[in-house]
């Protein structure tokens, strides 16, 4: 390879190499803004969110320094270049930001309890047309991570025929604003459906590890804990609530249907 050739190359690398650095600490800000209050712990498991977020930043961040890498050439005149070099810029912005709008509308906004478990409901769950018919303080979503809520009891047979039927084509009830009501009012029925942390030892004695970390984690004796499942968009889970004020204060990557 002649010499000429290899300084060719060398700045290719080098201005693709500069790329990737922006691009890289772009990326990081982006996460940063995901992973600590769209999606914080455990909802990036539970939702999905680092998956869905990994796959749109990857992509981004590849694209735009292996197109510097094609284009990128001292011999063109400075404002050919400088042109070319915005262009793949803005297309790579527009890509992360269609990315990241993606990600903002399937965040986690509540964590609702419904009857005898709790679920993860997203902001593309949410029917937008019924939020007026939540209670007041409810009728917009969170935009900063989600929030505890309760699915309150149905006010007739009839009412529960319908919700049910609408369950089985994919309206969740905890996805319903039409059904929301603060948590405190739902502590007593919380308490009633939350079993013993001590019978999910004795039931996933292999999970034992997980289970006595989640505890200490939490800051509580094992007695002055509970556990309902918790339905997730990729997996179930196991929410660990404080006995005496039904407070999610820990979480189980274990399925304890």
């Amino acid at each position: 390879m002649s010499e000429n050739a290899r300084f060719f190359w060398a700045d290719r690398m080098r201005a693709s190499g500069i790329h990737l650095g922006i691009s890289m600490a772009i990326a990081l800000l982006a996460a940063l803004l995901v992973f600590l209050l769209w999606y914080p712990y455990p909802y990036r498991e539970v939702s999905g969110g680092r998956e869905l977020f990994l796959i749109l930043v990857s992509v981004d961040v590849v694209l735009g320094p292996l197109i510097t890498l094609a284009i990128f050439n001292r011999s063109k005149p400075r404002r050919e270049l400088v042109r070319d070099l915005a262009i793949v810029g803005l297309i790579q912005l527009s890509a992360l930001g269609y990315g990241m709008w993606t990600v903002f509308v399937a965040r986690p906004v509540h964590l609702a309890f419904e009857i005898d478990r709790f679920r993860v409901i997203h902001a593309v769950d949410v029917p937008t047309e019924m939020l007026p018919q939540a209670p007041e303080a409810m009728q917009s979503l969170p935009l900063f991570g989600p929030t505890l809520v309760a699915v309150r009891p149905f006010r007739n047979p009839q009412e529960s025929f319908e919700a049910t039927m609408a369950a089985l084509q994919g309206a969740q009830l905890g996805a319903r604003p039409d059904f929301w009501q603060p948590y405190p009012e739902a502590r007593e029925r919380v308490l009633v459906a939350a079993k013993p942390v001590r019978e999910l030892l004795q039931r996933f004695p292999d999970s034992a590890g997980h289970i006595e970390q989640a505890v200490m984690d939490s800051g509580r004796s094992l007695d002055s804990l509970r556990y309902l499942p918790l339905v997730g968009r990729k997996s179930a889970w196991t929410v660990l609530l404080d006995a005496a004020t039904a407070e999610a204060v820990g979480f189980i990557p274990l399925d304890s249907f």
